[in-house]
């Protein structure tokens, strides 16, 4: 099979490879999944630099994909051939993602694809999308309550705004462009604040009534630490799954103990079974009932795996990278 992989850490133009690797075969409890599409997600150019070090001899990078089975292993319904599915977890503790024409993984880790969707749109569901629904619903239902999505226009915060309109809740969103806060009003947030130009937790104030939030899904769990304290209501919670801006923040345990605070720190790959089968389950819900966008900012070919992971490592796209493997 075709496939792109990596032997060494470093930068994606030097450590990138191209070429023919062995085809897998599923094994029991497995499919395999011929690969039209895979996600590029900051987590897979982070591994790749590798802040964790090298964890395999060779690494087929990405998580994230969509095609069709091709092959069931024992125990597996052979009804499931021919069926359009996504995929998540691909590389999580496994030499072998999505970065190539084939994968096999645990018939568990493989959900079925609507038709509706393409099989670009279908990968980048995985990370962004399961991720936004456990900050969004891992501490119980959301309706009429009002949410807090910092950067709303991210691949996790899009689907966060989307998510938290189709739970029943009154979504705030930040921003910092005129451009991400058009797209944060097509994904449904009913209020927008450019972080950049506005203070936060004023506006807050104010679209709340003095009231605050009840939910945050947090981008950037240290950098907003300080309109967190201003903003979450008593019994609130943060979700949190990523704290770039400051990466070992100082807590302020006695102003959050006051408020009752839960914090929840969230990543995808180690969830509960039941949390990512709950995700699943109303991710395709919501698209059933038409609730979810998926906007790409880039296609690329599996030749050009290096320049894709190149754009994620810039940041200033708006929209998930998507590599197309034909």
């Amino acid at each position: 099979m075709k496939a792109a992989w990596y032997e060494k850490i470093g930068p994606a133009k030097d450590v990138i490879q191209i070429g023919e690797l062995d085809t897998p075969e599923a094994g029991p409890g497995e499919v395999r999944v011929r690969l039209h599409a895979s996600g590029v997600n900051p987590s897979d150019v982070k591994a790749r630099v590798g802040p964790r070090g090298q964890e395999y001899p060779r690494i087929v990078p990405h998580s994230d994909g969509a095609g069709v089975i091709d092959q069931v292993g024992p125990d597996v319904d052979s009804g499931r051939v021919g069926e359009r599915v996504w995929v998540y977890n691909g590389q999580w503790q496994r030499p072998m993602g999505t970065a190539a024409e084939y994968i096999t993984l645990s018939a568990s880790q493989v959900t079925h694809l609507p038709d509706s969707l393409s099989f670009a749109e279908g990968a980048c569901l995985g990370i962004p999308a399961m991720t936004a629904h456990r900050c969004l619903f891992a501490d119980g239902p959301i309706e009429g309550q009002t949410v807090l999505v910092t950067g709303g226009t991210g691949a996790v915060g899009h689907y966060g705004v989307q998510l938290a309109k189709w739970g029943g809740a009154t979504v705030i969103t930040t921003i910092s462009t005129p451009e991400k806060a058009a797209r944060a009003q097509e994904a449904g947030a009913d209020y927008i604040i450019n972080y950049r130009s506005e203070d936060v937790a004023t506006r807050i104030e104010e679209i709340t009534g003095g009231a605050g939030v009840d939910r945050i899904v947090d981008v950037d769990f240290g950098g907003n630490l300080a309109v967190t304290r201003a903003v979450l209501k008593n019994n609130g919670a943060i979700a949190a799954y990523a704290s770039m801006g400051e990466r070992e923040p100082v807590l302020p345990f006695y102003p959050l103990m006051f408020l009752n605070a839960t914090i929840r720190l969230v990543l995808v790959y180690t969830m509960p079974d039941e949390a990512k089968q709950s995700a699943c389950q109303d991710i395709l819900q919501a698209i059933a009932d038409g609730t979810l966008s998926h906007p790409i900012a880039a296609r690329f070919p599996l030749d050009r795996l290096a320049e894709a992971h190149e754009m994620v490592e810039q940041g200033r796209h708006i929209g998930n990278v998507i590599v197309e493997i034909d």
